[in-house]
């Protein structure tokens, strides 16, 4: 039996799906403030970068919400991310 994996998802698709899961969130406020990071910075983030930033959609709308706003520090591992999110959110 041979097994066969999936093609690897292209940059442009995987653009298209972080933009989407950003403004789809389950709080207006994190699909406001992460619909506006995206549109402002994911054309420009390498692929590391990409992977940080899914890694961070994995994580809780009110954790990130406490973490973008400043009221509760952002786990070492976001804490750069969030920052910029913040600097995104702040200018917009």
């Amino acid at each position: 039996m041979t097994m066969t994996t999936a093609p690897a998802e292209s940059r442009e698709t995987r653009l298209r799906r972080l933009h989407m899961r950003s403004m789809r969130r389950g709080t207006k406020e994190m699909d406001i403030l992460l619909i506006r990071f995206s549109k402002a910075r994911l054309d420009q983030m390498d692929a590391e970068a990409l992977d940080a930033y899914e890694g961070l959609l994995e994580e809780n709308d009110q954790d990130l919400y406490q973490w973008i706003s400043g009221q509760a520090p952002a786990p070492d591992i976001h804490a750069t991310l969030v920052a910029e999110i913040a600097q995104v959110a702040a200018s917009g």
